[in-house]
């Protein structure tokens, strides 16, 4: 009767934490998926395969790998971390006696908050499903098994072996537990032979289980407004704009990234000139942030280049980015950009080796294939063509304090270009040359296309007007956070 009990009492349990991790993943994160699957480029090649288990831990981090392509496609995604979590589960259960069966939830339900530092790769979870695995298809007694297992564990899992050696110390008794001598021995020359370009510290707490080298997991959990970025990252690379005004408007983050995410979502609507202070800004970068060597920041302003026509700064940011991932992994989401950047400047030589990348992997690999490398081909996609219109004609120093001239020019260079005319003006206003934004105010009523003045254009006049003294004006406000009511 009692095995009765605990048998139907693992399934249930493994069916609730199934069905919770792929409602959690599926439905309340998905960008936290979006976010790991974007800074890595999975590809099905046998040197890449060669190239990642060529390190200790390797066939754990290629598994990992690839397992996250598959979060491109959400739903699977999810399945595949509820499978995941599932079997953490089950290999938990089976190593413990049946009394204490309940107590498998432990393991899973740490390592569910562990993956809320967004650094922690899944390579880590991946190794410690395998190194349970081994423990449990090991021979319940000692063997000459157990010494010789230990370092091809080591090389294809990683440092976490030492679980697996701590599980059958437990399972064989505390005598055996000189396998833990022979283990270090194992990795220390492991080291000294194979791996003395890596540091110590990171040869031993393993190569690939955090992103960032030199730093361990943190125990942190799910930050609020950290996932918030990410969710605003991941709504604008799906271009979902109502999702991210109507977020805004319920949530916020007091960075220059969230307004970033949030103005580009409100030019894209055409609501830029009537809403954009009604939304927190962060000040002169809260259109584009300045160049930051981070994987995060620039992405926003990429995607704002980007629409505006300025291929060759979207071009920069997203290499940037890409080139400051700091496990050195390559980025599906950039390296298509970088792509398309090359593709509507015409660089066809430049943008094959994108492409050939691409073209390797899974999801990416369509879009790839579809390419042509040709003039005409470019020139009857829509958006290609539209953005080889946009873009600057002539050469020019980039400089990011003058921004807003940029703008300018990208503007009087096509006066179509409606969403430069927006940043244009909105960058002036950020930056208080309130003498600026009147001057150039009448090319926001004779070609913003506005039926009438945008209502964020009238409060700014009033507000100049009345010498900031306009009670509830959103400019006023900013003006008074900003620059201490100074009117220029």
């Amino acid at each position: 009767m009692n095995k009765t009990i605990t048998k139907y009492g693992t399934i249930a349990l493994s069916v609730l934490i199934s069905i919770g991790a792929f409602l959690f993943w599926y439905i309340a994160y998905p960008h936290a998926m979006s976010y790991q699957e974007q800074y890595q480029l999975f590809l099905w090649t046998s040197d890449y395969f060669v190239e990642r288990v060529s390190l200790p831990g390797g066939l754990a981090d290629w598994l990992g790998e690839f397992i996250v392509q598959f979060y491109y496609v959400e739903w699977l995604g999810a399945l595949l971390l509820a499978l995941l979590y599932v079997t953490l589960l089950r290999l938990t259960a089976r190593l413990l006696p049946p009394k204490w069966g309940v107590l498998s939830l432990v393991p899973v339900l740490m390592l569910w908050w562990l993956m809320g530092d967004i650094n922690v790769l899944l390579s880590l979870p991946v190794a410690i499903v395998l190194a349970l695995a081994l423990a449990c298809v090991m021979p319940r007694r000692y063997s000459w098994i157990d010494a010789a297992v230990l370092p091809v564990a080591y090389w294809l899992i990683g440092p976490i072996v030492w679980l697996y050696i701590v599980v059958r110390a437990v399972q064989l008794g505390w005598k055996h537990l000189w396998t833990a001598g022979w283990m270090v021995a194992v990795q220390l020359m492991v080291y000294a032979w194979l791996l003395p370009q890596w540091p110590l510290q990171q040869a031993l707490t393993g190569l690939n289980y955090y992103r960032i080298p030199l730093h361990y997991p943190q125990w942190s959990g799910y930050d609020k407004d950290m996932y918030e970025l990410i969710r605003m990252d991941y709504l604008v690379r799906h271009e979902r704009w109502d999702d991210i005004v109507k977020r805004a408007g319920e949530y916020r983050v007091n960075t220059p990234f969230w307004s970033n995410c949030v103005n580009l979502a409100l030019s894209q609507k055409r609501l830029l000139a009537d809403r954009m202070f009604d939304f927190y800004q962060s000040g002169e970068d809260a259109l584009v942030m300045p160049r930051t060597r981070d994987l995060t920041s620039m992405l926003p302003s990429a995607e704002a280049f980007w629409r505006l026509g300025m291929v060759n700064s979207a071009q920069r940011y997203m290499f940037d980015t890409q080139e400051s991932i700091l496990n050195a992994r390559k980025s599906g989401r950039c390296t298509k950009r970088i792509a398309e950047c090359m593709l509507v400047n015409g660089h066809y030589k430049a943008a094959k080796k994108q492409l050939d990348l691409l073209k390797k992997s899974l999801y990416y690999s369509s879009w790839a294939n579809s390419v042509i490398l040709s003039d005409d081909w470019v020139n009857a996609q829509p958006e290609y063509r539209r953005l080889r219109q946009l873009r600057y004609k002539e050469n020019f120093l980039y400089s990011y304090e003058e921004m807003d001239k940029m703008f300018g020019l990208l503007f009087m260079n096509n006066t179509d270009n409606k969403m430069a005319l927006d940043y244009f003006l909105a960058q002036m206003l950020l930056k208080g040359n309130l003498k600026g934004f009147q001057q150039y105010l009448g090319a926001a009523q004779q070609y913003g296309g506005y039926r009438q003045m945008p209502l964020g254009y009238q409060d700014v006049m009033r507000c100049i007007q009345m010498q900031g003294n306009v009670q509830g004006s959103p400019f006023a406000n900013y003006a008074k956070r900003m620059m201490g009511g100074q009117q220029q």
